[in-house]
């Protein structure tokens, strides 16, 4: 029997959480890279055509400072289709953890959509092993991308997805999401700022 597809984990940065993930904020909140942290660059693996989204680091920065571990999953079929390499994808990785600092898990999908695997988005494999990784149970797990297989693969694993649309979002991708945010700044309030609020001294 052939063994399932699984994703590729690339190196992160894990480190002790400072809240617990039993409390008012996620455990975790994972990014999708294209079209949410950077530019959609088709296929792209040359680190110097990435380019942040508006907002990308403000929002990453936020997640860090509420002391919330924050991950990136990514389909990136490129590599099936012989127009990737791993070492090209790893590049770009550095690239963008340049640009927004460490994650602290990258979950990567390489296959096509035809392969079978149970990673490539909105297949929920990419969370299931982003929240392993980070012993995270995904129902405390917020996945934030712009289109639908994103908050697809969210709600498959359990997770709380929140859609920040682009100008590739379709319409009915939109009106499917159970959360929507015009940007990613204000996508991060909506997931950390009931809790955050809630620890302020009165």
């Amino acid at each position: 029997m052939t063994a399932p597809l699984g994703p590729w984990l690339l190196p992160g940065d894990v480190r002790r959480r400072p809240h617990d993930p039993g409390g008012p904020l996620p455990a975790a909140v994972l990014f999708d890279r294209d079209g949410t942290l950077v530019a959609d660059v088709p296929y792209n693996g040359d680190p110097s055509r990435v380019a942040l989204m508006p907002g990308a680091r403000e929002a990453v920065d936020a997640v860090r400072a509420a002391g919330v571990p924050v991950g990136v999953v990514t389909n990136q079929s490129g590599v099936a289709r012989g127009l990737l390499t791993r070492r090209e994808v790893e590049d770009v990785r550095l690239r963008v953890e340049e640009l927004l600092g460490p994650f602290a898990v990258w979950a990567v999908c390489p296959h096509g959509p035809g392969e079978g695997c149970d990673c490539r988005k909105p297949a929920p494999g990419l969370i299931l092993a982003a929240c392993r990784r980070l012993a995270v149970p995904p129902e405390r797990t917020v996945v934030i991308g712009d289109i639908g297989a994103d908050m697809a693969a969210a709600r498959a694993a359990g997770a709380r997805g929140v859609l920040v649309p682009t100008a590739v979002t379709r319409a009915e991708e939109a009106g499917d999401a159970e959360v929507t945010a015009p940007d990613l700044p204000t996508a991060v309030r909506l997931v950390l700022g009931p809790a955050v609020q809630a620890r302020e001294p009165r």
